[in-house]
């Protein structure tokens, strides 16, 4: 199969290079009539017109030599250093490739032009229009749908099964989760946690004062009187509901000390004690290879796709709502934030040029691998499909300048 498929503009080229050439060829027979009509006039003005047509009948025929020798050999005569391209067509994909590595593909010229397109601040300003924020959503929206419908269950459960898990258990878990149980600790990040918890138990408790009576009324011995439990169940209803209020009033209050030195003391044998560390790797070890774990996984997967479908159908959900927010805010600080921006195009730049540095030659090396795979006959007949009907002018160019030059000549002949 060819390595050069023909596209739909190929057609009007081949018409323009026909075209072009029947022009170039018009003028070489219109030189070589009027050479042959004023071939016996040597003098006069018919003398400046043979000498003119003998010159543009030689510059036709060496430029129509140079132009066809680049593709073919001229009359299919195999003169020497013709049908150049498709001879060398390897050491010119070669010679691109490094003209196009040392010229195009540099850290220097890749962060110049970086620097001039101003894309951070091209970014705001066509983010700044509600149309265009609209268009990112949608293809947001297109590419994530596209890629969860190529993940199935199945990928999903494989790429845990084969790769989440087994990574899991290799790694130590316990020192990283007392690190981060012990930024937790220091920076009280588990505070609001523990109100929110504080808060919905005292809720409940006072929403729900039969079932409270219920499981502690279980409890109480068999011989005590019912007024008496009723006497001691009730009290310890308010005691407990007081509690509550104490610990979510007081900051200081003992038990929250308890349970912040507590979990101090647990983020300290996560880090150093080794008791503490092969318990929780045992812990770990079990609650990973447990069956049900891939399971519960894929159904926390299903129920997020789901989910995220769902908000995808829907212009007016916070998925659309809130992307259509932070692409507006972005593109304002892009616009307003010039220091911002700046810090944005710099990080930019660095990744360009990484990626320049790194990968430069490999990218420019597709040029010459290309090259190489094509056809040298066929290759010639496209790239002159592509350049040809540009390259006729030489030889338009050459008739005319060679009569001139013809005309010129035979004028300093004369006067010598």
């Amino acid at each position: 199969m060819s390595l050069l498929a023909p596209s739909p503009a190929d057609e009007a080229r081949r018409s323009g290079l026909r075209r072009m050439r029947a022009v170039a060829l018009g003028l070489l027979v219109l030189a070589a009539i009027v050479y042959a009509v004023t071939l016996r006039h040597e003098t006069g003005w018919l003398g400046f017109v043979n000498a003119g047509a003998e010159a543009a009948m030689v510059g036709a025929l060496a430029d129509w030599f140079a132009v066809t020798a680049l593709f073919r050999h001229p009359l299919g005569l195999p003169v020497p250093h013709t049908a150049i391209i498709p001879k060398r067509k390897n050491e010119i994909g070669r010679n691109l490739q490094e003209f196009v590595t040392e010229n195009f593909l540099t850290e220097e010229i890749a962060r110049e032009r970086l620097e001039a397109a101003h894309v951070g601040e091209r970014v705001g300003v066509w983010l700044g229009e509600p149309a265009h924020r609209q268009r990112v959503m949608t293809e947001v929206v297109r590419v994530t749908r596209a890629g969860l419908g190529r993940l199935s269950d199945d990928d999903v459960r494989e790429v845990i099964t084969d790769f989440v898990l087994p990574r899991l258990a290799t790694e130590p878990i316990s020192p990283i989760a007392g690190s981060l149980l012990d930024g937790v600790v220091s920076e009280r990040t588990h505070h609001g946690l523990v109100d929110l918890g504080l808060e919905q138990l005292h809720d409940w408790l006072v929403e729900n004062p039969g079932t409270f009576s219920s499981v502690v009324g279980e409890r109480a011995p068999w011989w005590s009187p019912p007024w008496v439990d009723d006497k001691v169940i009730g009290w310890s209803y308010q005691q407990v509901l007081s509690w509550l209020r104490d610990i979510r009033q007081s900051p200081l209050h003992p038990a929250r000390v308890a349970l912040d030195d507590l979990l101090a003391r647990l983020a300290q044998d996560l880090q150093h004690d080794p008791e503490v560390i092969a318990r929780a790797e045992s812990l770990k070890e079990r609650l990973l290879s447990h069956p049900q774990v891939p399971e519960t996984a894929v159904g926390l997967w299903r129920s997020f796709a789901a989910a995220l479908e769902k908000a995808m159908d829907d212009p007016g959900s916070y998925f659309h709502v809130r992307g259509e927010e932070l692409l507006e805010h972005l593109g304002a600080h892009l616009v307003e934030d010039v220091a911002w921006r700046s810090r944005l195009e710099g990080h930019l730049g660095e990744a360009v040029s990484f990626f320049v540095n790194t990968y430069g030659s490999e990218l420019a090396e597709v040029i010459s691998v290309t090259v190489e795979q094509w056809d040298g006959k066929e290759a010639a007949e496209r790239i002159e499909l592509h350049v040809g009907r540009d390259l006729q002018f030489i030889r338009i160019n050459g008739t005319i300048v060679g009569a001139l030059a013809g005309i010129t000549i035979h004028a300093l002949s004369a006067l010598l």
